[in-house]
């Protein structure tokens, strides 16, 4: 195992050779993070997450330290230092570069791998946050404190729900169902709840979990098919949920030593019925067609739809790639309208006519494509170290705002523009120009920022040079505009001395945030981002032309100020529509496109400097107002001097006055006081006289009730005692009945031990007999199985079979000898065994009382122990006989094989002898009787029996198995006596302890 410390480097390798896991526990590498300070220390790593392949993973730290680490490519990289703790991480956003960790302040931030800058900023927690789960789509987040879970949308950063509980109940974890649009809600007392994640609709509630199996749920894993949940907390039982059926349908029991469940996560297995591998993901498959039809005219291609087969991964070779290049015209167009994150800006102009609007689920990205938005977090963040302007400190009190967190953010945004130019800290609209974008990028304050500054630099274009009045010669373009296409319109205007101060300013500082609603001003500046910037002036005038009606019916000032601060009846698709008329059939002498720039992007890294206006007002101005403002603050600090001595006086002599009011209540208290002591001084001399009093007839009645007691206590102790005496004496009567029935139980239970072994001898007796008989059968079998074989050798070897007889004979009178022996074995044994029951029966009829039983089964234990001694002597005995004849079976066998042999060479020399006779009849036959002593005094002589007689061959082998056969019988009749005397010691021993029990 390898171990790598990442001490003070920024970037490097993970490991520095061919990883191998360890033998034991599989660690392929051991990071660490010691610092090379003067007291060096250990940075403990505290959360971690992978993304969704696997080969990365990001680690935070107690001091803020974000590392990814590339198991793939065996790098790790500081991403960045956000100086506190880290107390979670998320991976596997839509932009796979970016990832959210949750901070010990309660803010989530969201930055980027490889950029290293600030993405966004989200608050809105009260605690810390100690869960974040993902979408599997990349688009959602939930967020999970002690007290509330929150749902953000990761386009835009916003919050879009937000989950508050009581505080006795609690939040565990709220998380994503994998592969689902399904929220998992589990609280603290043990409830787990199902919702929709569009409709946050609650779709189901799991039931309570069993009373016996009493677990506070504190863990939860579920397994990438989403289908089965894993609970656990402080115990060693583990609770399996099907989400399908709902039911809990498995409970584990862990190991004895497991006290408690800490982490649970499934692990993918080829085993689990791919309930934990993710379904391969489904993509279109394009096949070119041949390259000598493909022309810019016509360019087909056939889609088809299915499932990629996924190479597996090697770490050293690199998956190959082909770009297709097309060479059709119009790519300089193409690369001219070619905007950020891969979009086309000719291409969603199209869109946008088509559809008129960008769909809301990507409105955000879209625009900031379009306005190529720098996303400069260095510089947006010194902006705001800057802090709260001076101009926009008392912002609340000219807008009151319902939202603290909204008043915030505008006043930390109007800061910002304030500190980065000077002209926006006296500009008095703007935080009416700001405020519907704050309102839309709450979340994410450094794109608010950019995209209020990208407006004013190329739409809000000229504004500034008549500061600080109004922007005459942007009004004058759109009164020109106006008059060409309404002139009647235009007219009634100046008819009613109407300028272009109030029918055309209040709807551009505003950006038509007063008279249009959230969704119509949405889909407006849908149009307005995606066109030149004079777009936004001819939407001016267009939306006067579309209001014509209304407007020619308006005769008095205050109308038209409450028609073009307030929301009318207008239908903003046409008021689009008209926009794009004017942009068209409006004359280049007079067109604002003429006059205004195209579009500029702000610069990345640091944001232009803007001087569009008169620097000599604004500098007058800011002057002017810091000198009132010094004066006002001398009057102020003059007037606090006063108005701190006035306070300091009266308060001197409130506090005079006070002391003499307490002087004269102290003196009054007193007198009180002393007239009180006199009273209770009488009073306690009443009460002492009173007490004595008391006292004498309490000592009388204490004497009275001292007699009392002692005439009762001496009463009771009689009683007492004559009590004691009858217990005793029931308890003698009780001792002297159990033990009247404890000797008749114990005389009944041997009395039916004697019937059990008289019993056990009978069937002794008759498998005895049965043996016998069975050993007897077998003996008669083998003597047929004998004659048959003589009588099939009988005309060869009559001789032999007459000596053979003779010698059968004498084997049987042997075999009937050593039957009678285990005969005369078996009934010694009987008679032991009826000695010792007839012991029982003398034991049994003597015995009469406790003391008298006991020591007749102590002797009786002593003889059954010599009788034991006796039979394993004679056991030993009967082993050796055994022994001696297994011996002699064994030389049988031997004769037997030698006899075998001697016969087969005898019958072939008789054959061989009456084939030469039969080829020469007159051939002389040599006497064989000496050749035959010859050969056979070169064959083993053959074992001898009892006698030491030689035996013919045959007369052997019958001899030897009928000898085997009794062996084998006198091995059964030794077993079962054995056996017996097993049964006889256990019932003695029963016998020698039961006089123990009745003693204890």
């Amino acid at each position: 195992m390898q171990s790598t410390d990442l001490g003070n480097k920024e970037s490097g390798k993970i490991w520095h050779r061919k990883p191998s896991p360890a033998t034991r526990d599989g660690i392929i590498v051991n990071i660490i993070h010691n610092t090379s300070d003067y007291h060096p220390k250990v940075l403990r790593f505290l959360n971690v997450a992978f993304d969704g392949t696997g080969d990365c993973l990001i680690a935070g730290d107690h001091q803020g330290n974000i590392y990814v680490f590339d198991l793939y490519g065996n790098r790790f990289n500081l991403v960045q230092r956000t100086a506190q703790a880290c107390t979670a991480l998320a991976f596997n956003l839509r932009r796979k570069s970016e990832f959210l960790v949750a901070l010990a302040d309660y803010s989530i931030k969201c930055f980027d791998t490889v950029t290293k800058e600030l993405v966004s900023w989200m608050r809105g927690h009260e605690s810390s946050v100690f869960s974040i789960s993902v979408h599997a789509s990349g688009k959602y987040a939930i967020t999970t404190s002690s007290d509330t879970a929150q749902l953000w949308d990761l386009d835009t950063f916003q919050r879009k729900r937000k989950l508050n509980i009581r505080q006795s109940v609690g939040i565990q974890k709220v998380f994503f169902l994998p592969l689902s649009n399904t929220i998992l809600s589990c609280f603290k007392d043990n409830s787990i709840f199902a919702w929709e994640c569009d409709t946050l609709f609650c779709k189901y509630q799991l039931p309570a979990p069993p009373e016996s199996s009493s677990i506070l749920y504190k863990v939860f894993a579920v397994t990438r098919d989403g289908r089965i949940l894993a609970a656990g907390g402080k115990s060693n039982h583990l609770h399996l949920w099907c989400l399908e059926t709902r039911q809990l349908f498995r409970i584990i029991q862990m190991p004895t030593k497991v006290r408690a469940i800490r982490h649970l996560e499934f692990l993918p297995d080829s085993f689990d019925a791919g309930s934990n591998q993710p379904p391969l993901p489904l993509v279109k498959v394009i096949e070119d067609l041949p390259k000598n039809k493909l022309s810019s005219s016509d360019l087909k291609m056939k889609v088809t739809s299915g499932r990629v087969q996924q190479p597996a991964k090697s770490r050293g070779s690199k998956i190959q790639t082909r770009i297709l290049k097309q060479d059709l015209t119009g790519d300089f167009e193409s690369k001219k309208n070619e905007l950020p994150d891969g979009l086309n800006k000719k291409c969603l102009q199209i869109l946008l006519k088509g559809y008129g609007e960008y769909p809301t689920k990507y409105r955000m990205f879209i625009w900031r494509s379009l306005l190529q938005l720098p996303e400069n977090h260095t510089a947006f963040s010194s902006l705001i170290d800057k802090g709260t302007h001076v101009t926009f400190l008392n912002l609340q009190k000219k807008y009151p705002i319902k939202s603290r967190k909204l008043l915030r953010v505008l006043q930390r945004t109007l800061s910002a523009l304030a500190h980065w130019s000077v002209i926006f800290s006296d500009t008095p609209y703007l935080p009416l120009l700001a405020f519907p974008f704050v309102k839309l990028f709450q979340n994410n304050q450094l794109i608010c920022f950019e995209v209020i500054a990208t407006l004013i630099i190329n739409w809000c274009q000229h504004w500034f040079e008549y500061f600080p009045n109004p922007p005459i010669n942007i009004l004058s373009m759109i009164e020109n505009v106006l008059a060409f296409h309404d002139k009647e319109l235009l007219q009634h205007f100046i008819d009613h001395d109407i300028t272009s101060q109030l029918y055309a300013w209040p709807l551009l500082e505003t950006v038509f945030s007063e008279v249009l609603t959230r969704e119509e001003w949405l889909k407006l500046f849908d149009n307005i981002f995606s066109n030149h910037p004079s777009f936004l002036l001819m939407t001016v005038v267009a939306y006067n032309i579309c209001s014509r009606v209304p407007l020619l019916n308006c005769n008095l000032k205050d109308d038209f100020e409450f028609f073009f601060h307030h929301r009318n009846n207008l239908d903003i698709n046409v008021v689009i529509r008209q926009v794009y008329h004017l942009m068209e059939t409006t004359p280049t002498d007079i067109h604002p496109d003429s006059m205004l720039n195209v579009f500029v992007a702000l610069t990345k890294g640091q944001y232009p400097v803007f001087n569009q206006y008169p620097k000599f007002i604004v500098d007058y101005q800011t002057q002017e107002r810091e000198r009132i403002r010094n004066d006002e603050l001398d009057y102020l600090r003059e007037r606090q001097t006063v108005e701190d001595m006035q306070a300091e006086v009266d308060q001197q002599r409130v506090e005079d006055e006070a002391w003499y009011q307490k002087q004269e209540l102290l003196r009054k208290a007193e007198e009180t006081r002393r007239e009180m002591l006199l009273q209770e001084e009488e009073k306690i001399i009443q009460q002492r006289q009173r007490l004595a009093a008391v006292k004498r007839e309490l000592k009388v009645k204490e004497m009275h009730l001292q007699d009392a007691a002692r005439r009762r206590f001496l009463k009771l102790q009689q009683d007492q005692q004559e009590m004691e005496l009858r217990r005793l004496d029931d308890e003698i009567g009780r001792k002297v009945y159990m033990r009247d029935r404890e000797i008749a139980a114990t005389a009944r239970d041997l009395e039916m031990r004697q019937l059990e072994l008289e019993s056990q001898k009978r069937l002794y007796e008759k498998d005895l007999t049965e043996n016998q008989a069975a050993v007897a059968k077998e003996m008669r079998a083998d003597a047929d199985a004998y004659r048959r074989k003589v009588d099939l050798e009988e005309h060869m070897f009559h001789k032999l079979i007459e000596a053979g007889e003779t010698q059968s004979q004498k084997t049987q009178k042997v075999i009937k000898e050593n039957l009678a022996k285990a005969e005369q074995a078996c009934l010694n044994t009987d008679w032991q065994i009826q000695s010792l029951h007839k012991q029982k029966c003398d034991d049994l009829q003597r015995n009469k009382c406790y003391q008298e039983v006991a020591k007749l089964l102590r002797e009786n234990r002593r003889k059954e122990i010599e009788i034991l001694n006796a039979m394993v002597e004679q056991e030993a005995k009967k082993w050796k006989e055994a022994e001696g004849k297994e011996f002699c079976l064994r030389s049988a066998k031997k004769a037997s094989a030698l006899s075998d042999a001697s016969r087969k060479w005898f019958l072939k020399q008789e054959i061989n002898a009456a084939v030469e006779h039969a080829e020469n009849p007159c051939h002389k036959e040599e006497p064989r009787f000496q050749n035959e002593q010859e050969d056979s005094s070169c064959l083993p002589r053959t074992s001898h029996l009892n006698d030491s007689s030689e035996m013919h061959p045959s007369t052997q082998i019958s001899l030897n198995r009928r000898a085997v056969e009794w062996d084998t019988t006198e091995q059964n009749l030794i077993q079962k006596v054995r056996n017996l005397r097993q049964r006889l010691t256990a019932q003695a021993r029963h016998r020698c302890q039961t006089p123990h029990l009745l003693a204890a």
